[in-house]
């Protein structure tokens, strides 16, 4: 059952991406993004982080903030709770049926590079050859042989091409495999495949739900491609003004950028 919104009380939940949107340089919140998160709690709402990153590269960031909700992470796939330390929700991706959009890929454009987030709360990110990390500080395992990615578990794959750059990517792989998986751009260099029908938008679905709160309660902050399903699932999308052009093209409205304390300046405006 979702609760009613109290008649004074804008939006019931506040749903953040953090690279490019809470974060700024070096996994940091500032302090007036802190304080604007903290005055809308204290008025009622609830917050949910929502990001690409999977749990085991996330949970630095929600210690840092003393952040004891729910988080959705790995593009959606995943729901952890942060106060007990456990996953609530998990979709891992089935690693025969990445190995064949792998291929068919490779088929149309030739090699790509690979990287894999592994599956659970404490499982390693394992680089293939040739892949470059776009967050260095992020711990990494690199791996000699394609074959080695697939050793255990995984909870989606990363592509890089030598010479395409992220749209063009994203534009091909959806046109090869986009009828096998979920292909997505959640980053500079950060193209990913991920179990079909798992994006941002249901895995916030599920942890709303877990809150008792609804699609129509929600105001979501982005940056990237892969927040435009949470943007058509939320009530009201906002797109910092470092956003990608495609989704600016769909959000409500366009606030700072992350370096400016975007987030902030909507929150203190709806709930200051």
């Amino acid at each position: 059952m979702t609760r009613a919104l109290p008649h004074s009380l804008p939006y019931a939940l506040i749903a953040t991406d953090l690279d490019g949107t809470l974060l700024r340089a070096g996994d940091t919140v500032s302090r007036r993004s802190y304080a604007a998160l903290a005055l809308a709690r204290a008025a009622g709402a609830r917050h949910i982080v929502v990001t690409g990153r999977p749990v085991p590269q996330v949970r630095h960031v929600l210690d840092g903030l003393g952040y004891t909700g729910l988080a959705v992470c790995g593009q959606g796939a995943q729901v952890y709770d942060a106060a007990a330390g456990r996953m609530l929700h998990s979709v891992p991706m089935d690693r025969e049926l990445a190995e064949v959009a792998l291929g068919k890929i490779e088929a149309e454009i030739g090699e790509v590079y690979a990287a894999v987030n592994g599956e659970g709360l404490d499982a390693a990110m394992l680089i293939g050859p040739g892949y470059r990390m776009p967050h260095p500080h992020l711990a990494t395992v690199r791996v000699p042989r394609r074959t080695d990615l697939w050793s255990d578990p995984i909870n989606k794959v990363l592509l890089q091409h030598p010479e395409l750059d992220d749209d063009e990517l994203t534009r091909i792989a959806r046109g090869v495999v986009g009828h096998l998986v979920n292909v997505t751009m959640a980053g500079e260099h950060t193209v990913e495949l991920q179990p079909p029908g798992v994006s941002k938008a249901t895995g916030l679905a599920v942890a709303a739900a877990e809150l008792g709160l609804s699609a129509s309660a929600t105001i979501a902050f982005g940056d990237m491609p892969n927040d435009i399903p949470m943007f058509a699932w939320a009530a009201h999308g906002v797109a910092m003004a470092n956003a990608h052009a495609e989704l600016v093209a769909v959000a409500d409205e366009v606030t700072l950028s992350c370096e400016a304390d975007g987030i902030a300046v909507v929150l203190e405006r709806l709930f200051g």
